[in-house]
């Protein structure tokens, strides 16, 4: 457990951010699964309005570190070619 007062801020400082982080995570799971609900319901327009929507949320998520960069490069690469290659 921390005992000096700069280690117990810390740990009230990474708390905080562990839920500011996780609910942020969570949003943009919620985001991408619209996505893919409308790739498996086969609606190209729902696709991509669901894409666009999730895109910078996506980015967002790069900026506030909660993404590594290639990693949501690497989701929106492979959720917008399954959007093409509906219809």
């Amino acid at each position: 457990m921390a005992n000096s007062p700069q280690a117990k801020k810390r740990a009230r400082q990474n708390e905080k951010r562990f839920a500011v982080n996780k609910a942020r995570r969570s949003r943009i799971r919620t985001y991408l699964r619209k996505v893919e609900e409308a790739i498996a319901s086969g609606d190209k327009d729902a696709a991509t309005t669901a894409l666009r929507i999730a895109q910078p949320e996506l980015m967002r998520g790069v900026t506030k570190g909660v993404f590594h960069k290639n990693t949501a490069a690497r989701k929106m690469s492979r959720l917008s070619a399954r959007v093409k290659a509906l219809g």
